[in-house]
């Protein structure tokens, strides 16, 4: 299937004061932002959570440019924040065994500043989501009808020139209820291909959004690849799927990509997207160097 977008959604504009969010005291990692718009929240600011080595952290903005900390709300990585009438649910990949488990968690709130307890709601079990490390993370929530889909990545694979791990498989699961149980497909639906530029090493992460006026889903997707140079990447990929599940490039280039000397020059990680007038902002967490680097969140817009 090729689909007929135009410029849909492809020429996207870094803000001038990239990078917008500095990590917080000495730690050198901010990312995986989720935002929630004036119109959305009940103060009429801009929220923001995204996580430190340390845990997840709050952020306030009057103009979504500046913003402010407001303090560590609790331990985790990877938030996403999903609002159903007059509830937020913050979903967190929560490592209970550093390094060697992760599973998804859930916590609630009326306001954005009190949250319930942990609940978990998804671990890894299958094959695929792992041997030894076994994972479940980078969870993201859409309304599919009457039901709930949670896309969340799984299992990991390790890079010498990073020191660490970035996720190998991305899959989804569903449920008659936010809080679940939630039923997995049982396979993956996006996994690193030799044949894939931009995806040759690992699956990374998506965020999926649903476009009404298209009638198609589209995934802004974020692979791990080996460069020409046989260094470790990541650059946001622009998917669409009819289903949710099948995925295919919109643009055979990234939308977002590593580039310069700068706090982008080496990885372009986890976002999310929202709709402001007439253009989507696209807040996302970029990384400067490989072993040694620091990682901050900035935004890009596009008209819409």
């Amino acid at each position: 299937m090729t689909l007929e977008t135009g410029e849909y959604l492809k020429n996207w504009t870094d803000h001038p004061d990239n990078p917008l969010i500095e990590p917080p005291g000495r730690e050198f990692l901010l990312g995986d932002p989720s935002v929630v718009l004036p119109e959305e929240s009940p103060d009429g600011n801009w929220h923001l959570f995204a996580n430190s080595l340390f845990g997840i952290h709050h952020f306030t903005s009057g103009d979504g440019i500046h913003w402010r900390r407001e303090g560590k709300i609790g331990p985790g990585f990877r938030p996403f924040v999903f609002k159903e009438d007059d509830t937020f649910y913050l979903f967190i990949e929560h490592f209970p065994v550093p390094q060697f488990r992760s599973h998804i968690t859930v916590r609630t709130s009326s306001d954005l500043w009190n949250w319930s307890e942990m609940r978990e709601v998804l671990k890894p079990g299958l094959p695929w989501e792992g041997r030894i490390v076994k994972t479940a993370g980078n969870p993201c929530l859409v309304k599919v009808g009457e039901r709930y889909r949670l896309y969340y990545s799984a299992w990991v694979v390790f890079f010498p020139d990073l020191g660490f791990c970035e996720p190998r498989h991305i899959s989804a699961a569903h449920a008659d209820s936010i809080m679940g149980p939630y039923k997995k497909l049982g396979e993956p639906i996006i996994s690193p291909s030799e044949d894939n530029p931009y995806c040759n090493r690992a699956a990374g992460a998506i965020k999926v959004m649903f476009d009404e006026k298209r009638g198609l889903y589209y995934g802004f997707h974020n692979g791990i690849y080996r460069d020409s140079q046989g260094l470790s990447r990541s650059a946001i990929l622009l998917l669409s799927s009819e289903d949710g599940l099948a995925w295919e490039r919109v643009y055979p280039e990234p939308i977002i990509k590593p580039e310069g000397d700068g706090w982008k020059k080496a990885f372009v990680y986890q976002l999310d997207v929202k709709r402001v007038g007439d253009e989507m902002w696209l807040y996302y967490n970029a990384r400067d160097g490989w072993r040694i680097g620091k990682e901050r969140i900035g935004l890009a817009t596009c008209p819409f």
